[in-house]
């Protein structure tokens, strides 16, 4: 894959992912004045599961986020494309669906 197009996919995936985190962050605050204004303790678990909620989604973004700084330092050292696994070519496809990919689709198969 191009240089420059990787560089513009992981661009924009980065800005993606962090402005999924920041809206997280920012709904989160809204959603807990909302439920304290609301003020309704007949179910106290409910504000629990949906802050477990937020944060499952927010750890799961925070690994995207460090798989995509992982696929910016390889760009730049000039082994972006390659599984880091085993060296193999990753397809121009696959990096084009997923920018951070780090294994080929058969590598990532046998991982799960």
């Amino acid at each position: 894959m191009d240089k420059d197009r990787a560089r513009a996919l992981l661009v924009a995936e980065r800005a993606s992912v962090e402005a999924l985190i920041s809206g997280l962050q920012v709904d989160r605050g809204e959603d807990r004045a909302a439920e304290e204004d609301s003020a309704d303790w007949s179910d106290p678990a409910q504000p629990l599961t949906a802050e477990g909620a937020d944060d499952a989604v927010s750890a799961g973004l925070v690994v995207r986020l460090q798989a995509i700084e992982r696929a910016e330092q390889r760009l730049a050292a000039g082994t972006y494309g390659r599984s880091v696994l085993s060296g193999a070519t990753i397809p121009d496809e696959r990096l084009e669906a997923d920018p951070a990919a780090e294994l080929t689709v058969e590598e990532a198969a046998a991982q799960h």
